[in-house]
């Protein structure tokens, strides 16, 4: 995904920040990659890259013993960010779900059996126990093609249940792309009829805990 000419995409200012502490990339990498820093030969671009790919293989490395011996508190620490920067470092844990997924595609072992076993061993690491065994689903499935006609006729008619996991990501995309749609004010109206919405769905769990409960008496 491109940039703007700065460095940055507008989302967020702390990954791009020039004066941010160094992780698996020094602040003079970052320079590099983001283009801001153009005045390398060709030769010092190809050292500048080996560096890179060698921290990266490094670092990937380093995940095994931070997983083994990094004390749990300091592990809650470093996911427990300042609230002003939980935007960023959300997006920086999802681009790094995505890097892997990337990165793994055409690797001997696929990405979604890497990531159900390492679900597995965070489970039993929290049980103490091997024996805490869990079942870890993950599917691409590619969004096709929906029927508008029939989101909007299942939508008129109330059958929210009837809409596919598939329909409710192509139609929001659809519409939040349409030049009539207006995220600001839907906002608003929204923000404006949760109150009631949840005052519904609190009203209906009482009523199906009333019924659980004279149905047992």
């Amino acid at each position: 995904m491109a940039n703007d000419a700065d460095g940055t995409d507008g989302t967020d200012d702390l990954a791009y920040a020039a004066d941010r502490g160094r992780g698996i990339l020094t602040p003079s990498d970052r320079e590099f990659l983001l283009g801001r820093k153009t005045d390398y030969t060709d030769h010092s671009k190809k050292q500048k890259r080996n560096r890179i790919r060698r921290r990266l293989r490094n670092a990937i490395l380093d995940f095994t013993i931070l997983f083994e011996s990094l004390e749990d508190r300091d592990r809650e620490t470093v996911f427990n960010p300042d609230a002003a920067d939980r935007e960023a470092y959300t997006r920086g844990i999802t681009d790094m779900l995505a890097f892997l997924h990337l990165g793994t595609m055409g690797y001997y072992t696929p990405f979604k059996d890497m990531l159900a076993e390492g679900v597995n061993k965070a489970e039993q690491e929290l049980a103490g126990s091997d024996y805490r065994m869990v079942t870890v689903d993950f599917n691409v499935e590619p969004v096709g093609q929906i029927d508008v006609d029939a989101v909007i006729d299942k939508l008129e008619r109330g059958a929210f249940d009837q809409l596919t996991d598939e329909e409710l990501q192509a139609f929001v995309r659809l519409l939040a792309e349409s030049d009539d749609f207006s995220a600001t004010d839907l906002r608003a109206d929204m923000k404006a009829q949760m109150s009631a919405f949840l005052e519904r769905i609190d009203a209906a769990n009482e009523r199906r805990d009333r019924r659980v409960d004279e149905l047992n008496d």
